[in-house]
Order: C-alpha cells, then sequence, then structure tokens
C-alpha cells in the first residue's frame, strides 16, 4: 500500500492546508482527553479516541476552537494582515483574543484555557509593546509558543533562514522567552520549511538538528540550542506504537506541558511511517497536555501528508476549516 506521505502526491499549497488543519485538528481531537492520564484514556477509549468530538474538561463543541487553534490563528492573520511589523502585529492579536475581543467568538467572550506564561507575557507585552520587555521569564518553558509558531514557517518559507530565526525567536519570546521554548519555535519552524519542500520526515528534522547546530555555534550551554537538539533526537528514537500501548513515550516530564516533551512527541510523529491518523492517535492516547501535544504534532503530520492527512469527517467539523483553506490559497501567492 502506498503512504500518503509521498511528495508527488501534494503540492506546496496542500501542504500549507494540510499543516493549518493538522493544528486544528489535533487541538481539537485532544481537547476531549485534556489532562486525563494514560490509563483513564486507555480505560474510556482502548484504541484511542479516533473521532472529532468534543466535551473534556471545559467541554467544548466538537470542533471548536481552543487556545492552541486560536493563538495559531492570531499569528496567522498577522502574517496574512501585511502590517510591517509582523511581531507586534501578532502580539495585539494575541491581546485581542485575551481581551476577549476576537472574530469567531461573542464580543467579551475570553478565553477560558489561558496558560500561566501566555498570560503573564502578554501582560508584560500589554505594558511595554516590545516583544523584548515581554514574555514569562526564564524557567517558564511550557510548549504554549511552539504550539502557536507554524505559520511562521508557511508564510517565510522563502525568506532566509535568519529572516525566519529572528521571527521566529520573537514571536515566541512576546509569552515564551525561555531559550528552550525559542530554539524550539525556530527548530520547528525549520522542520515544517523542509516538509514544504517535499524533504522526506528524517530529512526535516535533519533540517530542525542543522538548525541547533547553527544557533548554538559560540553560545553558551544554557541558550537552549543544545537542548532542543537532544529534544529531536529523542524524538527520532521513539517507536510511537510501542509507547502509545505502554504509556511510556520515556519523556522526563510526562508530556504534560514541557516544551521539549512536545516537541520530541511530535518529531515521533512525523517519522511515525503510518497514516496521519494513526500517528495522531496515537500521541493524544499518552494523556497529559494532550490538545497541544495534539496540535504541534498535527501541524507537522499535515505539512507532511497534506489535506488528504485528515478525514473528511474531521474537517467538517473544524471551526476555521474554510478560513485556513483560504489562508492557504493566500500564502501559497
Amino acid at each position: 500500500m502506498t503512504h500518503p506521505r509521498e511528495p508527488a502526491l501534494s503540492t506546496t499549497r496542500d501542504r500549507i492546508a494540510g499543516a493549518l488543519l493538522g493544528v486544528h485538528a489535533g487541538d481539537s481531537l485532544g481537547a476531549t482527553l485534556e489532562f486525563m492520564t494514560f490509563d483513564q484514556v486507555r480505560a474510556q477509549y482502548p484504541d484511542g479516541l479516533r473521532e472529532i468530538v468534543g466535551g473534556g474538561l471545559f467541554d467544548w463543541p466538537a470542533g471548536h476552537a481552543t487556545d492552541d487553534t486560536d493563538l495559531t490563528r492570531a499569528v496567522l492573520l498577522a502574517y496574512l494582515s501585511g502590517e510591517h511589523d509582523v511581531v507586534a502585529a501578532a502580539g495585539q492579536r494575541m491581546l485581542a483574543w485575551l481581551d476577549g475581543h476576537w472574530p469567531g467568538r461573542a464580543p467579551g467572550d475570553h478565553p477560558v484555557d489561558v496558560g500561566g506564561a501566555t498570560a503573564k507575557g502578554l501582560e508584560r507585552f500589554r505594558s511595554s509593546g516590545d516583544w523584548r520587555q515581554a514574555g514569562a521569564g526564564a524557567g517558564s518553558a511550557g510548549n504554549g509558543s511552539l504550539m502557536r509558531c507554524l505559520p511562521t514557517a508557511l508564510a517565510r518559507a522563502r525568506a532566509t533562514p535568519a529572516e525566519r530565526f529572528q521571527e521566529a525567536a520573537a514571536i515566541s519570546a512576546i509569552t515564551h522567552d525561555d531559550p528552550r521554548c525559542v530554539h524550539a519555535c525556530v527548530a520547528y519552524t525549520e522542520i515544517v520549511v523542509a516538509l514544504l519542500a517535499g524533504e522526506s520526515p528524517r530529512e526535516a528534522a535533519r533540517a530542525g538538528l542543522l538548525a541547533m547546530q547553527v544557533a548554538r555555534f559560540g553560545s553558551p550551554p544554557e541558550d537552549g540550542a543544545a537542548a532542543v537538539e537532544l529534544a529531536i533526537g529523542q524524538g527520532l528514537d521513539i517507536d510511537l506504537v510501542r509507547a502509545a500501548a505502554t504509556g511510556d513515550a520515556g519523556l522526563a516530564h510526562g508530556g504534560t506541558g514541557y516544551v521539549l516533551d512536545s516537541l520530541a512527541l511530535a518529531v515521533a510523529a512525523l517519522v511515525d511511517p503510518r497514516p496521519a491518523v494513526d500517528s495522531l492517535v496515537d500521541v493524544t492516547r499518552l494523556g497529559g497536555d494532550t490538545d497541544t501535544n495534539g496540535a504541534i504534532a498535527g501541524g507537522l503530520l499535515g505539512a507532511r501528508d497534506g489535506t488528504a492527512a485528515w478525514p473528511a469527517t474531521w474537517v467538517s467539523k473544524l471551526q476555521f476549516a474554510a478560513e485556513f483553506e483560504e489562508a492557504a490559497d493566500a500564502l501559497v501567492n
């Protein structure tokens, strides 16, 4: 059977749309299981959750965006706006989301799922208006900026790596300025750019590793690049099928929101030889921060396989599916 990852089956536009839909699909699939343990997921869904059904901790409607998709959309809209300072534009849109002034929600409908580092960083950005004076500070190494960094890769695929590095790092630092978060976003961006170009999953992962080798050249060990490099290597070694069967992915932090756990899981899903749906189901089967882990892995899987990765029954439920398809048209042009 031919696996759908073959480059000839996906155009660049299709991969862009697949990546955006993948973030949304992983978010909406995982929202049902958010913060459940592996044993709880296994008891309720022995083969994993394979449909987008909503519910979960916040009683989501099926296919509704959580913070993962909403903040990805905030960064995406900043790029589509054509504003000169895309970093500031992204920050302002994230603040609008935080304040309940967000298209797709009723006026004054504040988000219910705001991460602590995201809230702290955005309040600092509100006060300063400068990403360099924002962020939650070193030590806040959650996955809240990695979950939303995809649009930089999609919008800046033709830019120089240095330009992408700067934008990915700055947009992360609005909320998550810990070096591990910043460098994880840079590496993820480079992985996606390689996938858009039709590189194989392992070649794409090597693009992320190369970015970290460049980043840590002459830098102190605590700058985060070396840690991200190790996380990518860990992801390449994870057997996702075995991990989903046993609950042991070998992650020191249990997959509960640590940025490097989420990155490692996403890389493991990317190089898993099965169809994207099976990989994404197994990422969420592990429990923990399932919506964010699903969103991050889904972005890579969609960039790998294009829109064909996602069942029509899933896409039809996604709140912003039509908008993301239109965005893909705009980005490819």
